[in-house]
C-alpha cells in the first residue's frame, strides 16, 4: 500500500548491496516513463536521452542524438529561458518547472524540468495540457486554512489526505508517518467506498529502505502514472567515462519491475508519493493510489507537492504549539499544586492531590510513592511487599534525574511476576538522602500491532531473485506485544522533570506560610458563618411576621394554617424560580400560570393574559409573587375564580418609561365591596408595592367585580417580550432543528470545490451515509442516471450555468432538495418552486439544519 516507491531507488537493471545501502551511490539506470522524455546536455551537447519518446513525443528525429550540439534541435527562445532558469538552481538537489514552453518550430506546448545531474543538464519533457485551467496557486490559501482549523495532528492529516484526493483525482490517498524506528503507520486515509481501507496499518522499517528515503528527501514527489505502461530506455545508460546518469531527481524516472510486482498485487494501476518532509526530516509520506492509470499533469503535480511542502510548515507549527501547550500546561500543574498544597504539609499528606493532578496530564494505570519510608499508592501498582526490591534497584540509578523505561523487565527481571500493572515506570526522585520518589506505573499493553504483513519476513524468493520481492498477501498479520507497556513520549518525560521541580519546592516550603493560609481560612470561615447567620435571622423574622399577622386574620385553625402555607408557598415557588434563573430576571407570566395552575388545573383559559411578558428583577418578583398568590386566593374565595362561569382578565402594559401596569378585572363572580375590616392579605396587596418597589396600588370594589391597577417601577423590569415573539421561538423549539439529521445518498450541486467540501462535510455530520459532487449541470445529470438520490443541495448559480434543470428532475423523480445561495438569486426560482427551502451561504451546520426543520414542518 504505502509502499508504491519504497525499492524505486533500486536500479531497474543492477543489483545494489542493501546491507550497505546508506553508503551506496544512488543511480536510477534504465527507462523512463512513455508519456514524457528526457534529454540530457553537458556543455551544450547532447550526452543521453530516451530514445523512441523524443521523437513520438518533441517530434525530433535524428539518429540517436549523442554528441550533436543540442542548439540544432531547438528555438532560441527556449535556449534563452533555459539558461535563464539555470541561474535560479539555488542548491544542488534543486529542480526548476517551466510550464507552456515551446520548445521546437513545428511542435506544441511543453512543460519542462530542468534539474542539474553530475556535468550534466537533464531536461524533462511532458505535453501542456491545455485544458487543466485549474489555479492550482489559488487553491493553497483555502486547503492550509481547512488543515489549520483541524484539532490534532491526526485530523490535520485526514483534512490533507481528503484535498490532495479532491485535487488529484486518486481513488485512495494515505498520510503515512514513520515512527522513531523507522517502521510506519497509516494515520489517515481518503479513499472511495470501495477501496480496502488501510488506516492503521502498520508498516515495518524494512519495507522502507534508508537509501529510498534519502531519496524521498530529496525528490519530494514521485509518481508511477501506469504500472503496466510501457518504459522507454536512457541510450546510453552512461557517460563516456562510464559514469551512470544519475535519475534521483527525475520524476519520469522508471521504476523497478520489484515494485511494480508490488503494486500490482495490490491491484493498483498507478500511484504516487508526496514526501512530508519537517525541519529537515522525513516525517511521513501522502501515498496515493488508483485503479487505473492516471498521468496527472504537471501542474497538478505541482500544485500537489507545493500543498505538501506548505503542510509539512504548518504541521511543524502545530507541533511546535503542542510542545509550547505541554510547557504551558506543565506550568499551570505546577502553580495549581502550589496553590492546593499551600498548607505546608508534607507530599504524603497531599498524595491524593498529587496523584490526581499528576494522572490528569501524564496517562498512567497507577502511582505509588515512598518517603521516609512510609508507602501510599493509588490505582494498579504492585504492594509494598513488592516495591520495595524495587526500591532497592532504582537506588542505583541517577540520583537527580528522571528514570523511564516501557520494558521494566529488561533491566529488572523481577518485574515479570507483576507486568500486569507496571510494565513500564516513571520515576520522579524527589529527595537524594534517603532516596525518596514519586512513580508512575502503566500495566502490561498486550496490544494487537495490525502489520501489513509479517514485520520480521519482509522479503521472500520470487521471480525477480532473492532481492526485496513484495509480500503477495496484504492481510495484516497481529504482533502481541508482552512484558510492554504504552511508551513515555518525551512531552511526558518533559512534563515530568517540571514536577520533579514542583515537588522539591513542595519538600523545601517553610511552614509559617501553611500558618498564614491556615489564619485566613479561619477569619474566611469566620465571615461566611456571620453572614449565614444574618440571613437566617431575616427568614426567621420574616416568617414570624407570616405567622402573626396570618393569625390574626384567621377564624380557625385550618384557616391559619391555609393562610401561612400558601403564603409561604409562594415565597418557595417564587425562590425556586429565581434561583433556576441562576438569580436573573424571571417571566411574570411563568408566576401567573404557576398560581392559577393551584386553583384551575386544565381550567387555566379562565386567566385571559393579554399584553407583552415582562421579565422581573429577583427582588421585584418575590414581591409580586406574594400580590398576586394573596390576588388569586381572594378570587378563589370570593371572586370569579369562586364561580363555575368566572373568569379574569389581565392585561400587562408597558409604559413610555420602561413601568409595567398591571389591570386586573374580574368577570362573571358574585357581587363585590369593600371588606370592612382589613387583613393581613389585604394589607400585602395594597401596601407591598408601594412600600418595596416604590410602585403603586389601587383597588376599586364595583359591584360586577374586583378592579385592580399596579405599577411596578421601570427600575424593577428587566425587560418586556412580545408573546407573538415567544409564540414563534416556542413553535420552533418544537421543530427542535438541532435534532434534524439526514440519512441515505445526498447530491451536493456547487460549482466552488473547497465549499462543495465544506458542504460534504456538514452532510457527513449530519448522518449522511454517502455524498457524491458535482460542479456542472451535466456532471449532476450523469449522476442521477447512475446513482440513486435521497436528498439534494443546489448552489442556485453555478457560474454560465444555474441549477434549475437539476431541480425539476429532482423534483419529478419525488426527491427533496433545498437551494443554497449566497445573494438573491432565490427570488426568481420561488414561482417555479415555491414550497422549496433556500439554505443561506456560508454553508453551516445549523443552517442546514433549520431548513431540515422548515421542510418537517411543511410537510
Amino acid at each position: 500500500m504505502i509502499k508504491q516507491n519504497l525499492t524505486s531507488a533500486i536500479p531497474a537493471d543492477s543489483e545494489i548491496d542493501l546491507t550497505n545501502c546508506e553508503r551506496e551511490p544512488i543511480h536510477i539506470l534504465g527507462h523512463v516513463q512513455s508519456f514524457g522524455c528526457l534529454i540530457s546536455v553537458s556543455n551544450d551537447w547532447i550526452i543521453n536521452h530516451a530514445s523512441l519518446n523524443t521523437n513520438d513525443i518533441l517530434g525530433i528525429d535524428h539518429g540517436d542524438l549523442i554528441g550533436d550540439p543540442f542548439n540544432n534541435y531547438v528555438l532560441p527562445d527556449f535556449v534563452h529561458t533555459i539558461r535563464g532558469r539555470l541561474q535560479m538552481l539555488s542548491h544542488a538537489d534543486a529542480v526548476e518547472r517551466i510550464f507552456g514552453l515551446k520548445v521546437v518550430a513545428n511542435g506544441g506546448l511543453f512543460d519542462v524540468a530542468l534539474h542539474r545531474s553530475g556535468h550534466s543538464i537533464v531536461m524533462e519533457f511532458e505535453r501542456s495540457d491545455a485544458h487543466d485551467v485549474t489555479d492550482y496557486a489559488g487553491y493553497m490559501r483555502p486547503m492550509l486554512d481547512r488543515v489549520q482549523t483541524a484539532s490534532s495532528i491526526e485530523a490535520m492529516c485526514t483534512v490533507a489526505a481528503r484535498q490532495i484526493k479532491a485535487i488529484t483525482g486518486f481513488d485512495r490517498v494515505m498520510a503515512y508517518r514513520f515512527a522513531p524506528d523507522d517502521s510506519g503507520e497509516v494515520i489517515a486515509e481518503a479513499r472511495m467506498p470501495d477501496m480496502e481501507p488501510m488506516l492503521g496499518l502498520h508498516f515495518p522499517a524494512s519495507d522502507i529502505p534508508a537509501q529510498a528515503r534519502a531519496l524521498y528527501k530529496r525528490s519530494l514527489l514521485r509518481i508511477i502514472s501506469e504500472v503496466d505502461g510501457e518504459t522507454v530506455p536512457i541510450l546510453p545508460p552512461a557517460s563516456p567515462e562510464g559514469v551512470p546518469l544519475d535519475l534521483s531527481l527525475s520524476s519520469l524516472r522508471a521504476v523497478s519491475s520489484i515494485h511494480l510486482e508490488y503494486l500490482r498485487n495490490m491491484d493498483v494501476s498507478a500511484s504516487m508519493s508526496v514526501s512530508i518532509v519537517v525541519r529537515g526530516k522525513l516525517w511521513g509520506l501522502f501515498a496515493c493510489h488508483h485503479r487505473s492509470p492516471n498521468i496527472l499533469s504537471y501542474k497538478a503535480r505541482t500544485g500537489t507537492e507545493l500543498f505538501a511542502q506548505m503542510f509539512a510548515y504548518v504541521l511543524d507549527q502545530r507541533q511546535g504549539d503542542l510542545e509550547r501547550s505541554e510547557a504551558e500546561l506543565a506550568r499551570q500543574m505546577h502553580d495549581d499544586l502550589m496553590a492546593r498544597l499551600a498548607d505546608g504539609q508534607s507530599i504524603v499528606e497531599n498524595f491524593s492531590t498529587i496523584a490526581d493532578a499528576v494522572s490528569s496530564v501524564i496517562a498512567c494505570d497507577g502511582i505509588a510513592t515512598w518517603i521516609d519510608g512510609e508507602f501510599k499508592s493509588q490505582g494498579r501498582t504492585p504492594s509494598r511487599e513488592e516495591i520495595l526490591p524495587l526500591l532497592r534497584f532504582l537506588n542505583t540509578t541517577a540520583a537527580s534525574r528522571i528514570f523511564a523505561t516501557d520494558r521494566l523487565s529488561d533491566s529488572y527481571p523481577a518485574a515479570q511476576e507483576f507486568s500486569d500493572c507496571s510494565a513500564g515506570i516513571l520515576v520522579l526522585p524527589v529527595s537524594r538522602s534517603p532516596r525518596d520518589y514519586l512513580i508512575l506505573f502503566r500495566q502490561e499493553i498486550s496490544r494487537a500491532v495490525l502489520w501489513a504483513g509479517k514485520p520480521e519476513k519482509p522479503a521472500e524468493p520470487g521471480p525477480n531473485g532473492t532481492r526485496l520481492t513484495p509480500r503477495k498477501s496484504f492481510e495484516t498479520w497481529k504482533e502481541i506485544v508482552r512484558n510492554q507497556s504504552q511508551p513515555w513520549s518525551e512531552s511526558e518525560i518533559r512534563v515530568a522533570n517540571s514536577l520533579r521541580m514542583t515537588l522539591l519546592e513542595v519538600v523545601l516550603r517553610v511552614t509559617d506560610a501553611a500558618s498564614r493560609d491556615r489564619e485566613r481560612a479561619s477569619d474566611h470561615q469566620e465571615l461566611l458563618i456571620a453572614e449565614l447567620n444574618h440571613r437566617v435571622r431575616n427568614i426567621l423574622n420574616l416568617i414570624r411576621g407570616l405567622v402573626a399577622q396570618s393569625g390574626s386574620e384567621a377564624r380557625n385553625i385550618a384557616d391559619f394554617t391555609g393562610n401561612v402555607g400558601g403564603r409561604i408557598d409562594a415565597l418557595a415557588r417564587a425562590h425556586d424560580k429565581i434561583t433556576r434563573e441562576n438569580w436573573n430576571a424571571a417571566s411574570l407570566h411563568d408566576l401567573l400560570a404557576t398560581e392559577i395552575d393551584a386553583y384551575l388545573g386544565s381550567n387555566r383559559d379562565r386567566l385571559v393574559l393579554t399584553g407583552p411578558d415582562a421579565l422581573l428583577q429577583p427582588e421585584a418578583f418575590s414581591t409580586l409573587a406574594l400580590v398576586m398568590h394573596e390576588m388569586i386566593t381572594n378570587s378563589a374565595k370570593y371572586g370569579a375564580i369562586g364561580e363555575a362561569g368566572g373568569r379574569i382578565e389581565i392585561e400587562l402594559v408597558a409604559e413610555e418609561d420602561g413601568a409595567l401596569r398591571i389591570k386586573w378585572q374580574e368577570i362573571g363572580g358574585p357581587p363585590v365591596r369593600a371588606p370592612k375590616r382589613r387583613g393581613f392579605g389585604s394589607t400585602i396587596i395594597e401596601r407591598s408595592i408601594p412600600h418595596e418597589l416604590k410602585g403603586t396600588a389601587k383597588l376599586k370594589y364595583d359591584i360586577a367585580g374586583l378592579r385592580a391597577d399596579f405599577m411596578v417601577p421601570a427600575n424593577c423590569v428587566a425587560e418586556f417580550i412580545d408573546p407573538a415573539q415567544v409564540k414563534s421561538k416556542q413553535s420552533a423549539d418544537k421543530a427542535d432543528y438541532h435534532m434534524m439529521a439526514l440519512s441515505g445518498h445526498v447530491l451536493v450541486l456547487e460549482d466552488n470545490l473547497i465549499i462543495a467540501m465544506d458542504a460534504e462535510d456538514i452532510v457527513l455530520q449530519l448522518g449522511a451515509q454517502k455524498v457524491s459532487l458535482a460542479s456542472r449541470v451535466d456532471e449532476a445529470e450523469r449522476l442521477m442516471s447512475e446513482q440513486k438520490f435521497d436528498f439534494a443541495i443546489l448552489d442556485v448559480n453555478l457560474g454560465s450555468q444555474t441549477s434549475e434543470p437539476i431541480a425539476e428532475e429532482l423534483q419529478k423523480a419525488g426527491i427533496p432538495f433545498a437551494f443554497a445561495t449566497g445573494y438573491g438569486e432565490g427570488t426568481s426560482f420561488s414561482a417555479k418552486f415555491p414550497n422549496i427551502v433556500f439554505i443561506q451561504k456560508p454553508y453551516s451546520k445549523e443552517s442546514m439544519q433549520r431548513a431540515l426543520a422548515v421542510m418537517a414542518l411543511s410537510s
